[in-house]
């Protein structure tokens, strides 16, 4: 399998506005007005323990996410502290379960992680569950630092402003330009697309469609189904009949049940060509969390965002849990907390709101590092940092978000395991 990192060509995709995501908000800081009582309130001081809470599925729908991100972020506070932890004391960890939109359990772990004082969220993976507790959270003050959210919606509206919310993984933007590439790539022209109707689903849709369009390819059919659905064979059946000549399938653990009544129905991966996105593209072998019978994958592709974290990563997650099988966002989780650590230290002070203000500062413009232990040292011979991570080169924007990142092109074999072909490089 091709493991090299390739550049983004989208000519053949859309207008190059596609991925150009204007930035959002100013860093003037004001009109002209000097009166000193406009001027920011300056942070409080925290309590000098860096403590970073984590908001991450161990139940629910994206369950298969949640080993490789509590890895990652394990394995940040052991590097943390192995180097000397921040602002002279031990990082501490505080374990939370986002669950899924179903569930509903994350406002409630919230509010545990809040009165365990941690300073940073690192969660939810969902986009959907984010949005359920983002508001509560930066009220309290602390950082909500995403390893997985996808969705749009952080960057627009009452989000577009900076604030207290930060992700390492880029926006669907990206990985919607992507698919659509790829797809066009595989010769795909008349493309149906089947999804959750969902923050997450609706809006990775709407960016293939775009892409597509934009190409001049066809969108067959838009078919959604309900998070709580329990059928699917309307949806299946409408599929089946668009005359397509290939799927794309945006779904949770539900595909599990789903890619069974396509292949029933005559329109599975064997039948029609189908790709995956981030939320289903996992392992479905018999080793995996869940599985399908051998084969009914085979040629599958999917999308995930991230670049090569490499094999010496893995082996040093396997150091906080050897039983991990599936890697995705573990190297977004270890950035999200690498990159608080270090802006704590630079803020001289653990408060979530100081952190948040030098988040940004410490993935871009300065000398670059790749570890704790060296950007740590920089900062405290005065050097400002430029911090790139597992995950790619970060580059937060105004709004909190990447504003270049990878994406990762996988592929199925004949035992449903996913292997990498390509990673995609590009700019939102």
């Amino acid at each position: 399998m091709k493991r090299n990192s390739t550049t983004l060509r989208l000519a053949a995709v859309a207008a190059a506005s596609a991925l150009v995501l204007a930035a959002c908000g100013s860093d003037d800081s004001g009109d002209d007005n000097n009166d000193e009582s406009e001027a920011p309130a300056a942070a409080a001081k925290g309590d000098g323990t860096f403590t970073v809470g984590s908001l991450l599925p161990a139940t629910g729908s994206l369950a298969f996410l949640g080993p490789p991100e509590f890895a990652g972020v394990d394995l940040a506070v052991a590097d943390i502290n192995a180097a000397g932890g921040v602002l002279g004391k031990d990082a501490v960890h505080v374990r939370g379960d986002s669950g899924d939109a179903d569930n509903g359990i994350a406002p409630a772990e919230t509010d545990k992680l809040l009165e365990k004082k941690s300073d940073v969220i690192v969660g939810a993976a969902a986009s959907g569950v984010s949005l359920t507790v983002i508001d509560k959270i930066m009220s309290a003050g602390a950082v909500m630092f995403s390893p997985a959210n996808t969705s749009t919606s952080f960057d627009e509206g009452d989000y577009a402003e900076p604030d207290n919310y930060f992700r390492t993984a880029p926006s669907d933007i990206l990985q919607g330009a992507v698919l659509a590439n790829l797809l066009l790539q595989d010769g795909r022209s008349n493309v149906a697309i089947m999804a959750r109707q969902d923050a997450y689903g609706e809006t990775l849709a709407s960016e293939v469609s775009k892409n597509l369009e934009n190409a001049g390819s066809a969108v067959a059919a838009t078919v959604f189904y309900g998070e709580k659905a329990q059928s699917y064979d309307s949806q299946v059946s409408e599929i089946a009949g668009a005359g397509a000549d290939s799927l794309v399938l945006i779904g949770f653990e539900e595909t599990t049940t789903i890619i069974p009544q396509l292949v029933q129905a005559g329109a599975g991966p064997k039948d029609l060509p189908t790709y995956f996105v981030d939320g289903n593209t996992s392992d479905y072998s018999k080793d995996g969390t869940t599985s399908l019978p051998a084969g009914m994958l085979a040629g599958t592709k999917g999308t995930i965002p991230g670049a090569d974290s490499g094999e010496e990563f893995k082996k040093r997650l396997a150091t906080v849990d050897p039983n991990l099988k599936d890697y995705s966002y573990s190297a977004e989780s270890y950035d999200a907390v690498i990159v608080s650590a270090l802006a704590a230290i630079a803020a001289e002070n653990d408060n979530g709101d100081a952190i948040a203000k030098e988040i940004p500062g410490v993935t871009k413009d300065g000398t670059e590092c790749t570890t704790f232990e060296e950007c740590a040292g920089l900062l405290a011979e005065g050097e400002d940092i430029d911090y790139n991570g597992i995950s790619g080169p970060i580059e937060l924007g105004e709004t909190g978000s990447p504003t270049a990142a990878s994406i990762g092109i996988y592929e199925y074999d004949a035992q449903n395991k996913i292997s990498p072909v390509d990673y995609i490089a590009g700019e939102i």
